[in-house]
């Protein structure tokens, strides 16, 4: 069985927004968008967390293009694995919440 933990929010949606490449701003956006601007990236909180993610091995840097200075990041297989089992852990939260809420 794979190891299992929680993901903070803001890692869990760092994660979710690299299922395709993007740099920086492009993932604070989507960050933004997805969680109903609950969940708002500073970019030294953004930066400080990509460097943990990348140290992990769970998303890599792209070679970067031309004289662009746009860092992208996408996901590894290791961090695929890791937002999938996320995914699951969370839906098995949703799913026993609402099991136990039709029971009252």
């Amino acid at each position: 069985m794979a190891e299992s933990f929680a993901l903070t929010e803001a890692t869990y949606y760092i994660l979710l927004s690299l299922v395709k490449p993007r740099h920086g701003y492009g993932i604070m956006q989507l960050t933004e968008e997805l969680s109903g601007g609950r969940v708002r990236l500073a970019a030294g909180t953004l930066y400080g967390a990509l460097n943990a993610l990348s140290t992990k091995r769970w998303i890599i840097q792209l070679p970067m293009v031309d004289e662009s200075r746009r860092k992208e990041y996408r996901l590894t297989e290791k961090g695929l694995q890791v937002l999938q089992n996320e995914v699951a852990r969370l839906r098995e939260l949703a799913d026993n919440g609402e099991k136990i809420l039709r029971e009252e």
